[in-house]
C-alpha cells in the first residue's frame, strides 16, 4: 500500500504491489539497519543541515528553470528545462551521493562501494567520498567503460578505484551484480552507495528522498515564473531517479507526468531498455518491480545508445505510478535521442545527456497535441559532453522541427 503523494507504508515498504526486500539473509540485517540509520537522519536537524548546506555551497542548488525560446518558437508550447546538468559534476546524482555519502559517515564506515553505467553516478560518488575523505570503489562493465571513457577518467582523477566488470553483457546490470556481491562480503565496514531507485528497501525511498530536491525546486520556479503549475513534465527513465526526483512533489496535482524509456533500435527487436513499456513484473536486484524477461523468467540483454538507460529493470515506485495510471510511459529510439540531441544543442546551445535527449525527442513527438499556452517542463538530467563522440552526425534540420 502507498500513502499520500506515493510514499511507501510497512516496515519493508511497497509501493502498491511493488517493492520489497527479496535478498539473502546475510544482508537482511545491514538493511534493516540502514533503514534505521536513514530513519534518524531524517528526523535529526543537524543531519539536514549539513546536507542542505553541502547541497546549496557545494553542489550549487538550486539549480536554474531555464526557458527555452527558440526550441518553444518551434515547437509551439511554452518548454522550461530543470537545469540538473548545471550541478556539479554535470548531473542530478550529486544529490543522491551526498546525502548517502553523510549517512555513511553516520554510520562510521569507511569504504564506500557503488555501480555506474553511464558514469555520472560513479563521478559524484567520487566526488562525495573525495569531500568526505571516504575511500571510493566503483563497479563499472566494460562495455560501459569503453563508451564512457571520459567519465571512467574523472573518477579516477577524483581518487576512485574503477573495477572492470566482464560478466554477462558487461553493462549495469552486470555492475549492480558484482558491488552487491562485494557489499555481502564485507557489510559490516562497507557501504553500498546504491544510484537509483531500484534495489531492496530502503534504497527506493532514500534515493527518490535525496532526489525530491530536484521536484520541490521546480514547483517553486515554475509557480514564480508563469503563475501556474506546467501542464506536463518529462523525463528519462532507465532506473528512475531523476524521473520520480521530479514527479514526487507534483503527484497529487493536476499535472501530466511522462516517463521515457530507452526504445533502442525499436520494440519490435528486442533490442531496448524499455521495461516499463515491453517488460513484466519480477524481481530484479532485491525488488518486485517491472522487467524485461523472457517465458522462464531469466533477465533479458537490454540495449541503449545512452548507458544510464541500458538497463533491464526500474523502480518499484515507478512501476506503481504507471500500473495506477498516475504516469504515463513511452519510449524513444536511439534515433530520435541522437536528433534531439543535436536538436537542442543546434537551437539553445545546451548539450544534454544522451539519457535526457530521450525526454527532448518525445516531447518533440506530441508537440503537435500541445497549444501555444501549454506549459512543459523537461528535467534535464546531465550534460552531454560524455556523449559526444558516442552520437552520430546528425543532419542539420532534422529532430521534427516545427
Amino acid at each position: 500500500m502507498t500513502g499520500s503523494r506515493g510514499s511507501p507504508t510497512g516496515s519493508k515498504a511497497r509501493y502498491g504491489r511493488f517493492g520489497g526486500r527479496y535478498v539473502p539473509e546475510t544482508l537482511m540485517e545491514a538493511l534493516i539497519r540502514l533503514d534505521e540509520a536513514f530513519t534518524r537522519a531524517m528526523a535529526d536537524p543537524a543531519f539536514q543541515q549539513d546536507l542542505s548546506d553541502h547541497l546549496t555551497h557545494y553542489a550549487g542548488r538550486p539549480t536554474p528553470l531555464t526557458f527555452c525560446p527558440n526550441l518553444s518558437r518551434s515547437l509551439g508550447c511554452r518548454i522550461y528545462l530543470k537545469r540538473e546538468d548545471l550541478l556539479h559534476g554535470g548531473a542530478h546524482k550529486l544529490n543522491n551521493t551526498l546525502g548517502q555519502a553523510l549517512l555513511a559517515r553516520s554510520m562510521g564506515k569507511h569504504r564506500i562501494i557503488a555501480e555506474t553505467g553511464a558514469g555520472q553516478h560513479g563521478v559524484a560518488t567520487a566526488i562525495a567520498g573525495a569531500r568526505l575523505g571516504i575511500p571510493v570503489e566503483v563497479y563499472m562493465g566494460e562495455t560501459d567503460i569503453h563508451r564512457q571513457a571520459l567519465n571512467v577518467s574523472r573518477m579516477r582523477l577524483l581518487g576512485a578505484k574503477v573495477i572492470p566488470v566482464a560478466s554477462g553483457t558487461r553493462t549495469l546490470k552486470d555492475a549492480v551484480n558484482e558491488a552487491l556481491r562485494d557489499w555481502v562480503e564485507r557489510v559490516e565496514d562497507t557501504y553500498y552507495l546504491l544510484g537509483s531507485v531500484v534495489g531492496p528497501h530502503p534504497y527506493p525511498l532514500m534515493v527518490r528522498t535525496f532526489q525530491s530536491v530536484i521536484g520541490e525546486e521546480a514547483r517553486r520556479q515554475v509557480l514564480e515564473r508563469e503563475g501556474r503549475l506546467p501542464d506536463a513534465i518529462l523525463a528519462c527513465v532507465g532506473g528512475g531517479s531523476n524521473a520520480i526526483g521530479i514527479f514526487h512533489r507534483f503527484l497529487e496535482d493536476d499535472v501530466r507526468l511522462i516517463g521515457v524509456e530507452a526504445g533502442g533500435e525499436g520494440l519490435a527487436t528486442g533490442m531496448h531498455g524499455a521495461s516499463l513499456c515491453a517488460g513484466s513484473p519480477g524481481v530484479l536486484h532485491g525488488a518486485l518491480s517491472y522487467l524485461l524477461q523472457d517465458e522462464d523468467g531469466q533477465v533479458s540483454e537490454t540495449h541503449s545508445i545512452a548507458a544510464g538507460l541500458d538497463y533491464p529493470g526500474v523502480g518499484p515506485e515507478l512501476a506503481h505510478l504507471r500500473e495506477s495510471g498516475r504516469m504515463e510511459a513511452v519510449s524513444v529510439t536511439d534515433r530520435a535521442a541522437e536528433e534531439a540531441f543535436s536538436l537542442l544543442a543546434r537551437t539553445e546551445g545546451i548539450v544534454p545527456a544522451l539519457e535526457s535527449a530521450h525526454a527532448i525527442a518525445h516531447l518533440v513527438e506530441i508537440a503537435g497535441d500541445l497549444d501555444r499556452d501549454s506549459i512543459v517542463v523537461v528535467n534535464l538530467s546531465g550534460r552531454g559532453d560524455k556523449d559526444v563522440e558516442t552520437t552520430v552526425s546528425v543532419p542539420q534540420g532534422t529532430g521534427g522541427s516545427r
